[in-house]
């Protein structure tokens, strides 16, 4: 029997062959056969009531028109390493395109669940998902980060960095080929956040594994940016001001009031935000009015904001016209003062895995202090997690392309970490032009993490990424538009910007051209 090579276990190609769709079927669900080095622990038939999958984002409409599909569990494990991993494939019962799909997770969870796998095979594909080993919780590693001597449980961080993504590669490849009787024509990866981490890693550690990489608004530089997160909430911890989320928003409106037209138009959305030099504290002494109360902004108000926009010689600042909220947040406290309410992703990270210690208290952090953390999570994790290599030439020679597209209002990760990514691998590998021709950048203004804000977001990168994989055709431009509609652009390559173009329908793509 031809075994296949995973990470150190050796899977056989199992399932039965069933060329037509209710032989698919009774394939799936009959039985549990016996796997070397892992263990098939489910083989399930699924229709959805109504064909839905219902989405865990507050705001974001369920998935609809999922159609039949054959749900394969497996579970891994690895020598030495005490670990047990879970790959979940699932395979549209009719319908398939041919094609596999890898799919990624976000904060400390490496899959997305259902949402991503049900979207993946609604667009006919083979799909697969890991949890890593441990349990799926976007904010909270405390269950798995630790292991029995208190120290950091380096083989589930392992797979959580790397290891777990390849194991899915190979194994839902495997079992799509047996299932189909044919190879997967061509794989791809899809992922936005972690997700975007985990497909710059496939790149970088695993180029054989995907065709075509969606890395979208990724997690890159992870030992870096996670600990920089909490830069907002040790600046107001230290400066004893926390300002109300509704004075942070005077900020965030004026600067981009006073930066809006840099495309040429006035739309709420600011093209440039590197470029807006808004000074904040041109809003002192100006009176607003908040839960029905006025205030008035104080010089101390402004130099918070100043810092947190400012950053750290480590690295980069908020953006000005992302919003406070995601890592500057603040929320009533017991006696009704305003106290600071840190990012979880970031605080767990210093707690769990740089300090090693549960009862770590954030509030304790000076700014001696931030450095020194900061210091201490690059040298202790950039190897294993920092997701920053800039060869690609493996991933190039292997013929693959990759497509990153990342919000300019990312309130969570800073755009400019996927643009010092991007011009390292320039660096390295030739140029822009070179590099052009196998991993594309592109930057949506308005757009906040992933999806939301007041700017067009990319509709369906994932086509043009099998377009160019499948057709050779570089995407130039990435379709765009806003949730409710209203508005599209077409967002331009890395370095080009859409400019409008002094006529016709401002919230039209067609009145935007890409110029540098």
């Amino acid at each position: 029997m031809r075994r296949l090579l995973l990470a150190g276990l050796l899977l056989p190609a199992f399932l039965t062959v069933a060329p037509q769709a209710s032989a698919h079927t009774r394939a799936c669900e009959a039985g549990k056969p016996a796997v070397p080095g892992a263990q098939v622990v489910s083989a399930t038939g699924v229709e959805k009531p109504g064909g839905t999958v219902e989405v865990p984002f507050p705001g974001v409409p369920p998935i609809t028109d999922v159609p039949p599909y054959c749900d394969i569990t497996l579970v891994l494990t690895h020598p030495g390493a005490n670990d047990r991993v879970t790959v979940s494939v699932w395979l549209p019962v009719s319908g398939w395109n041919g094609r596999f799909q890898g799919t990624g997770g976000g904060g400390y969870a490496m899959t997305m669940g259902e949402f991503g796998l049900a979207q993946a095979v609604k667009d006919g594909y083979a799909a697969a998902s890991t949890d890593g080993g441990h349990v799926i919780d976007f904010e909270d590693p405390s269950s798995w980060a630790l292991g029995p001597d208190g120290h950091v449980n380096q083989p589930l961080l392992l797979d959580f960095a790397s290891r777990s993504l390849h194991d899915m590669a190979v194994a839902g490849k495997a079992v799509t080929t047996r299932y189909y009787a044919t190879a997967p024509r061509y794989s791809y990866w899809t992922g936005c956040s972690t997700g975007g981490r985990q497909g710059l890693m496939e790149a970088q550690r695993y180029p054989g594994d995907y065709d075509g990489i969606s890395a979208n608004a990724p997690a890159v530089n992870w030992d870096r940016f996670i600990p920089d997160l909490v830069w907002p909430q040790v600046v107001m911890q230290q400066e004893h001001n926390f300002p109300t989320q509704c004075e942070f928003q005077a900020f965030h409106d004026a600067a981009t009031a006073a930066c809006d037209r840099d495309d040429g138009v006035a739309d709420g959305v600011v093209d440039l935000p590197k470029s807006c030099d808004y000074n904040p504290y041109r809003l002192v002494g100006t009176k607003i009015v908040c839960a029905g109360k006025e205030i008035t902004i104080s010089r101390a108000d402004a130099d918070v904001v100043r810092k947190i926009w400012q950053g750290t010689p480590l690295w980069f600042g908020l953006n000005k016209t992302a919003a406070f909220s995601g890592l500057a947040n603040t929320v009533p406290g017991p006696d009704g003062s305003t106290v600071g309410a840190p990012f979880k992703i970031s605080e767990n990270w210093l707690r769990y895995f740089v300090q090693e210690d549960p009862s770590f208290d954030l509030r304790t952090v000076t700014y001696r202090d931030f450095d020194r953390l900061f210091a201490k999570s690059r040298a202790k994790f950039n190897a294993i997690i920092g997701t920053d290599d800039p060869d690609l030439s493996a991933f190039r020679a292997a013929g693959g392309k990759m497509i990153t597209w990342h919000g300019l209002d990312d309130s969570i990760i800073p755009y400019q970490g996927t643009v010092d990514y991007r011009e390292r691998v320039e660096r390295r590998l030739g140029g822009s032009t070179t590099v052009d021709n196998f991993y594309r950048v592109f930057l949506a203004p308005g757009v906040d993490h992933c999806f939301g804000g007041p700017g067009p977001y990319p509709a369906d990168p994932l086509s043009a990424l099998v377009n160019w994989v499948e057709k050779g055709k570089a995407p130039d431009t990435l379709p765009a538009v806003t949730a409710d509609g209203a508005r599209t652009r077409n967002i331009c390559h890395y370095p080009l910007k859409a400019r409008y173009n002094g006529h016709g329908d401002p919230n039209s793509a067609d009145s935007y051209t890409c110029r540098r």
